[in-house]
């Protein structure tokens, strides 16, 4: 017995960047990429890590904006005789080379931060401040842009997070420019740089551990074994339970096997059918199959008639 959610979902048709959840991300997406490059050039010129380090920042929010908008297509759709779930492990994928990419970036920074802590080269303040300032009007507005239609779709609460942090990345690059122009401290630069570096390097490491698990196939996050178990268990019908397997197809996509062996007492589609339902209402996984199978008959031993033991 098998309770499966269709993985497409109907196609959403964007009138208008702001007009849709979709529409919305890929507007933040858009605002956020104009950014990132402001900082890079903004870096480049006023002689500042912060900035770049910022860029840095941004970029790892830009993937992670990216693949919100790739989860929205990759789940449109439809499967293949050869990809069965769709190309849902894309979204993984990108999202673990991606995760890799910004560690490498991150290394890099703080490589380049304790350079520059040794010889501080000369920081032009005052664009260091105004690019920041900048930056952080952009990612408010794109934070206005994505809460303006509610922020009910997880994708959009998630886009949401990260446009937020890249403001307060903004906010950080322009502390470190008013202490370069109001008190000539140049070393701030660099020390505002390791912690934006120490930042990426946190999100890239939750980014990796949590899709190299999808990868792995691990339990899903949140779903406790013991629990899913236990309501399996709980089933009438239900004698005693192998084989249990819960994993992530995708981000959002959980699936569970299992094996139940009968108490007798019920039809086994009666009790595939009930397990599937408590495993949906309890732990919000669609996609269950479960494999109901009849109690093995006891054996029973009995001597053969006639023989009789010899003592010795």
């Amino acid at each position: 017995m098998q309770r499966e959610a269709e993985p497409g979902t109907a196609v959403t048709h964007d009138h208008g960047l702001g007009q849709t959840p979709e529409g919305r991300i890929r507007a933040a997406l858009i605002l956020t990429l104009l950014t990132m490059g402001a900082s890079i050039a903004g870096g480049i010129f006023a002689h500042s890590l912060a900035l770049l380090s910022d860029a840095g920042h941004m970029l790892a929010d830009a993937g992670a904006l990216a693949l919100a908008l790739v989860a929205q297509r990759v789940a449109s759709r439809p499967r293949t005789h050869r990809r069965t779930y769709g190309s849902r492990r894309a979204e993984t994928l990108a999202a673990f080379t991606n995760a890799i990419f910004l560690g490498v970036v991150s290394v890099w920074v703080i490589a380049e931060a304790l350079e520059r802590w040794r010889e501080p080269p000369d920081i032009k303040g005052g664009w260091m401040l105004a690019v920041a300032a900048g930056g952080l009007v952009v990612n408010l507005v794109a934070a206005r842009l994505l809460a303006r239609g509610g922020v009910h779709n997880e994708n959009t609460r998630a886009a949401l997070a990260h446009v937020l942090s890249d403001a307060a990345g903004s906010v950080a690059a322009m502390i470190a420019a008013v202490l370069v122009l109001g008190w000539g401290w140049r070393r701030a630069d660099p020390l505002i740089s390791v912690g934006l570096a120490v930042l990426i390097f946190w999100s890239a490491w939750r980014l990796v551990t949590r899709t190299l698990d999808v990868l792995m196939e691990g339990t899903p996050a949140g779903l406790v074994a013991g629990e899913l178990e236990s309501t399996i268990r709980e089933t009438p019908g239900v004698a005693a339970l192998h084989d249990l397997h819960a994993w992530t197809i995708s981000e959002g996509f959980e699936a569970v096997t299992v094996h139940v062996v009968l108490d007798g007492t019920r039809h086994g589609t009666e009790v595939a059918r009930d397990v599937s339902d408590r495993i949906h209402d309890r732990h919000g996984i669609e996609h269950v199959t479960v494999q109901p199978e009849a109690a093995p008959a006891p054996v029973s031993f009995q001597p053969l008639a006639g023989l009789k033991g010899k003592r010795r």
